[in-house]
């Protein structure tokens, strides 16, 4: 951190010399034939391994022994205050105890270790360096107070809490003086221009605008740990990791992280966000969920290989859904292309109010009557809220996770094409 200081009193930092080039810019995913596989599972060890964790790390074991790759387990552990005493080792023996331990990890060791982001800090200090010479980071001096009051007036006024930028373009003269004054800043890095484009291989096309909608996000905190964004980033350059398959909470952050790429002058690797394991109301598996613990199940006496086939069915990524597969079995079978979000679709396939729907003519339908009707076919999904179905719809007509009103979606389209387009999800 005390490099990091130094830098900032050498030169002044310019909006304009960003050192990234502007204009359109699209990331380009194109699968190289002869490139080695590498895919990693980075947990934070702010809780014990569960269900979905397990799901997440089985499909990367999975991609990588079907492209004869490797399977890295990184830890996530740079938030310090939130670590579980414990997690690191049990998240280690769960793997194992499931059959899919890493090829390399904080244990067995590797060639690109330490495999713990807490004893990698030189590496996110290095990358921040480079950012704040070209300027595409910045000090922020902002209390936590001022921040905790942006976030409050933004609520207030029914806004998305957002920083506003106010430390981006101070001059090197005021930097300095704040430097004499206060405590450390942290890091920020500069949102500009437009978003890259990429091609998830789960979601297809995607672009997400965050310089539009977010403020200018913390890179390295002041005491020297990086955030997610960038240790995520630095990490799986230096370890060389060339397909990240990851919840798909994190498909709205993949544009930052393209950003931050553009601006180390970093080839990024191809991103696979994977639908997530939901509770029957729709709502993300906890950590705080007790019963969702591999080491539950392990106490119990399940066996791995039951537990590994049940949560692939529950998923998807394969030719048809079987009981009674093993491990080998689901190796050679996996095709990541099948990877789809349609159980839920599944669900409203089997109702005959959203049969019905779809089999009315396309001058039937106001926007007004389908949304109506859309909300009749949500209470007939016990337990699954009617934003978690408006979401399903979406993403199977659009391939977005944002975008317009399914109404309006399903009204431009008519109905024999919304038909075909959900049976396309249905049957991949």
């Amino acid at each position: 951190m005390a490099v990091l200081l130094k830098r900032l009193l050498q030169s002044a930092r310019h909006p304009a010399a960003s050192g990234r080039p502007t204009g359109r810019r699209e990331a380009s995913l194109g699968t190289d034939p002869g490139a080695v596989v590498r895919v990693r599972f980075a947990p934070s060890p702010t809780g014990f391994l569960h269900l979905g964790g397990l799901r997440t790390a089985l499909y990367n074991y999975i991609f990588a022994k079907k492209h004869q790759g490797s399977f890295i387990l990184r830890l996530e552990d740079t938030d310090q205050t939130r670590l579980v005493p414990g997690a690191v080792e049990n998240i280690e023996d769960m793997l194992e105890w499931a059959g899919i331990p890493p090829d390399e990890s904080p244990r067995r060791g590797g060639p690109v270790g330490p495999y713990q982001q807490s004893q990698r800090l030189e590496l996110y200090a290095r990358a921040t360096e480079a950012l704040l010479e070209s300027g595409a980071a910045y000090p922020c001096f902002c209390s936590p107070q001022r921040l905790e009051l942006l976030k409050k007036e933004a609520l207030r006024n029914h806004q998305t809490p957002r920083y506003d930028n106010r430390c981006r373009n101070l001059s090197q003269g005021q930097v300095a003086q704040k430097l004499a004054q206060g405590p450390k800043p942290a890091i920020r890095f500069r949102l500009e221009g437009e978003a890259p484009a990429f091609q998830d291989l789960v979601y297809g096309w995607n672009r997400h605008e965050v310089a539009n909608v977010e403020g200018d996000p913390v890179i390295l905190k002041s005491d020297g740990f990086p955030t997610y964004h960038l240790a995520c980033v630095v990490d799986d350059h230096h370890m060389g990791i060339s397909h990240v398959l990851r919840g798909s909470e994190w498909l709205v952050s993949t544009s930052k992280h393209l950003l931050l790429y553009q601006a180390l002058g970093w080839q990024p690797p191809h991103f696979a966000h994977l639908p997530l394991l939901l509770n029957r109301d729709g709502s993300k598996l906890s950590k705080r969920q007790g019963d969702i613990f591999l080491e539950h199940f392990a106490a119990a006496d399940f066996l791995p290989d039951a537990l590994l086939d049940i949560i692939t069915n529950c998923g998807s990524g394969f030719a048809e859904n079987q009981m009674g597969r093993t491990l080998p079995e689901l190796i050679t079978q996996f095709d990541l292309t099948r990877v789809t979000c349609h159980s839920a679709l599944l669900d409203l396939e089997k109702l005959p109010e959203f049969n019905r729907l779809l089999e009315g003519p396309d001058t039937s339908f106001t926007q007004d009557m389908l949304n109506s009707k859309l909300k009749k076919v949500s209470e007939g999904l016990e337990g699954t809220k009617h934003s978690t179905v408006m979401r399903v719809l979406r993403v199977a007509l659009s391939g977005q996770l944002q975008g317009p009103p399914v109404a309006e979606m399903m009204v431009s389209l008519g109905m024999r094409e919304v038909r075909e387009r959900i049976q396309k999800v249905l049957s991949s």
